[in-house]
């Protein structure tokens, strides 16, 4: 009988951590997700105790300080999170001689492209978020060879807070809802990103010559929030669910702590050629969580 095969997923609560646990993995597969407190990632001796004592194949680091707003500041605890948090998985992966893959954003980029952005394009975050994703992008890829770090985008599931299920919410008690519709990007499915995660992890596992370096990957298509909203009501109008009239506004009647790229639409070519990932359309991913969050409410 072959040896399991440990895979530490850190970040587990969150949308895509939770994702990738109920994904279907093959035979043999151990999943660990450590809750914060039982493992640090801003601390390296708890870092070094949790590889001491399991033999993980790979990690999977889904986990960030991912409120927007609040780290303009947060900014310690953002850095904490985001870039010293992946600095020492970076460097207890790579003295382990196994794959780090890292969850990065499109918030990389100040948006001022026309266009998909491709991984070589030149960064430039606009805030404190941002600037600490990147900053953990950096010390992966520098810390730990044999590293695939993966931006996505606009990330939507059946849990935790998002944009989805806040439209819903608000869509119960308000007839009409104001909605950004300048800022342009790609909804994306947080079990499509698990998916795809594994199978990078996998890839990487059984195979020490996969492909390393940076990669993008969203749902295809693109839109506004103010579209995305409008398609999430007439998904949930048509199962008898919350839905609203949409009124675009551009983003200067609702300014936040933190700015958002105008453009964060992103390319997954390069993920396609290199792991023959091809991602479904963001209507068809959308509708699932809407059509999964409707049979939740239903149940009897």
């Amino acid at each position: 009988m072959a040896d399991p095969v440990h895979i530490l997923i850190s970040g587990g609560a969150g949308q895509v951590g939770l994702e990738l646990q109920a994904a279907a993995w093959p035979e043999g597969v151990v999943l660990h997700a450590p809750t914060r407190a039982e493992l640090d990632l801003g601390d390296a001796a708890s870092v070094r105790a949790a590889f001491a004592a399991t033999p993980f194949a790979a990690v999977i680091n889904s986990g960030a300080h991912t409120a927007v707003d609040k780290a303009e500041t947060e900014v310690a605890a953002a850095f904490a999170a985001n870039a010293m948090g992946p600095a020492v998985l970076a460097e207890a992966t790579r003295d382990a001689g196994i794959p780090l893959i890292q969850v990065s954003t499109d918030y990389v980029f100040d948006g001022s492209k026309d266009g998909l952005y491709v991984e070589t394009d030149p960064v430039g975050p606009l805030g404190v978020y941002g600037a600490s994703k990147l900053a953990g992008e950096l010390a992966v890829r520098a810390g730990n060879p044999r590293s695939v770090v993966l931006r996505t985008a606009w990330v939507l599931s059946v849990h935790r807070a998002n944009f989805l299920k806040t439209m819903l919410r608000l869509a119960a008690d308000r007839p009409t809802l104001r909605v950004v519709g300048d800022q342009h990007g790609c909804p994306t499915s947080a079990r499509d990103i698990a998916q795809t995660l594994q199978t990078i992890a996998l890839k990487m596992i059984a195979d020490p010559g996969a492909p390393t370096g940076v990669y993008q990957f969203v749902n295809a298509g693109e839109t506004s929030w103010a579209g995305l909203a409008s398609e999430i009501f007439a998904l949930s109008a048509a199962t008898g669910g919350p839905s609203a009239t949409v009124e675009a506004i551009p983003s200067s009647e609702y300014p936040t702590p933190a700015r958002r790229p105008s453009n964060s639409r992103l390319s997954t070519a390069k993920l396609t050629r290199d792991y023959g990932i091809a991602p479904r359309p963001w209507q068809v991913a959308v509708a699932e969580i809407v059509h999964e969050l409707h049979a939740e409410r239903t149940a009897p």
